[in-house]
């Protein structure tokens, strides 16, 4: 017989007197920055005044749903870092975001390889980037088990501030699908 233990953030099922492995479920949280500006070199464009009032909203919507992430891989580009800090300064304590180039690479093969490489002990992994390979990932790692309206919404299009949160059950190192829990803009 096995006991369930919920949280907001995580489900796990312990066997009892048999010793049968533990599966926890962690949270990949892929966020698309915010509403970015002008500027002659690309990474280095800032963001725009909406998306600098738009930003903090998703910490407001992360936070909400109790979602803090323990690992934060972020784009080195100016406006995928201004929007993370200016998100997490809405979250309380957060972990210190790691800038990887491959994020502002923006291919899902360089996203999943971010991913897989996460060390096994984080539960809540957010990547803040760019699309397509936001949007490209979060399609190619849906399970098509959760969230139908908000699957639509991001297969249709993955706005700038736009936040996808998948449940995975897969090691981080061997994830191949997520079941979306919700996809939103926060505003």
């Amino acid at each position: 017989m096995a006991r369930i233990h919920w949280t907001e953030s995580s489900a796990e099922v312990t066997q009892l007197p048999d010793r049968l492995p533990r599966v926890t479920t962690r949270q990949l949280v892929l966020v698309r920055h915010a509403k970015a500006g002008e500027g002659v070199v690309d990474r280095d464009r800032p963001l725009a005044n909406r998306g600098v009032a738009e930003a903090p909203a998703i910490g407001r919507w992360l936070a909400a749903r109790r979602i803090a992430p323990d690992r934060v891989v972020v784009s080195p580009a100016r406006r995928a870092r201004q929007t993370w800090e200016l998100a997490a300064a809405e979250l309380g304590p957060t972990a210190e975001p790691v800038f990887d180039d491959r994020v502002y690479r923006s291919t899902a093969e360089d996203l999943l390889e971010v991913v897989r490489e996460t060390p096994s002990e984080i539960t809540t992994l957010a990547i803040v980037g760019h699309n397509p390979g936001i949007q490209d990932l979060a399609i190619l790692l849906d399970d098509e088990r959760g969230d139908d309206a908000g699957r639509r919404d991001l297969t249709t299009k993955y706005r700038t501030s736009g936040v996808a949160v998948f449940d995975v059950t897969d090691s981080w190192a061997e994830v191949r699908s997520g079941t979306l829990t919700s996809f939103a803009v926060p505003r």
